[in-house]
């Protein structure tokens, strides 16, 4: 964990490090893929990787970034490990922060354990965490299936969940899906949008709302059942990743081909 903190400065956070942003820095946060993302950073500082950047020379992410480098890492090593999106408990009292952390499995434990790569002990300090980040509890990081779950059932208000001026249940749907695409190892950035993503909740017939209940309630852990989640992810093309999808790009829709 504390190697990718050497090498990412959160977009968010920056200016309470003490950096100020440049344009072509905070247009890192753009870069969806590792590969590319792991370029940038040996191309600011040509380091071996475990030695910490300098904050100048630290590549700029958002929590997705964090925990895709993580994930990257642990796999690099034979760890399976993977991104998981959804919202955290921790940031906001009485809300539900758009966010991602990474998942790994531990072997002593036999179980997956989330990891917040992004708390460090200043971030650690300034929120009040009172859990150790290496071993997140699942009732202050909300998978997005989960919180899926909540909200259908009347357990929490979708008004509690979302980042900004953005929240409710379409955008707990979004989440919902971006996990289960990262759960089907695609790499997505947190504001790429297709197939259901796109849909009103409110229009969807019956049927689509019975298969994205029945999809919450296979992935609102972690995932025992993962090859009923591909089988499912894999036949219906508004739940998988196509070429081309929707992202939001210098505060536009656009148009992107993967």
């Amino acid at each position: 964990m504390k190697v990718a903190q050497g090498l990412i400065v959160h977009v968010f956070w920056a200016e309470r490090y003490g950096l100020k942003l440049t344009e072509e820095g905070q247009a890192e946060v753009q870069l969806r893929t590792m590969e590319r993302r792991l370029a940038r950073t040996l191309e600011l500082d040509p380091a071996p990787l475990i030695i910490p950047r300098p904050l100048g020379k630290k590549i700029v992410g958002n929590c997705r970034d964090f925990s895709v480098t993580l994930a990257s890492m642990l796999q690099s090593q034979g760890i399976p490990a993977r991104p998981r999106c959804g919202f955290g408990a921790y940031f906001l009292p009485n809300h539900y922060e758009d966010h991602w952390v990474c998942e790994y499995w531990n072997e002593a434990e036999g179980g997956w354990v989330l990891i917040d790569a992004q708390l460090d002990e200043f971030q650690c300090e300034a929120l009040h965490i009172s859990f150790n980040p290496l071993d997140v509890p699942r009732n202050q990081f909300i998978v997005g299936g989960a919180a899926w779950g909540m909200c259908r059932s009347g357990q929490a208000d979708p008004e509690q969940f979302g980042i900004f001026d953005m929240r409710g249940i379409d955008f707990v749907k979004g989440d919902f899906i971006r996990d289960l695409a990262a759960l089907n190892k695609v790499e997505l950035l947190p504001w790429d949008c297709w197939g259901l993503i796109l849909a009103e909740t409110a229009t969807l017939p019956p049927d689509d709302m019975s298969l994205l209940d029945r999809l919450a309630e296979l992935t609102c852990d972690d995932v025992p059942h993962f090859e009923t989640v591909r089988q499912l992810y894999e036949s219906d093309p508004r739940l998988r990743v196509g070429e081309s999808i929707q992202s939001f790009v210098n505060g536009k829709m656009e148009l992107v081909r993967l």
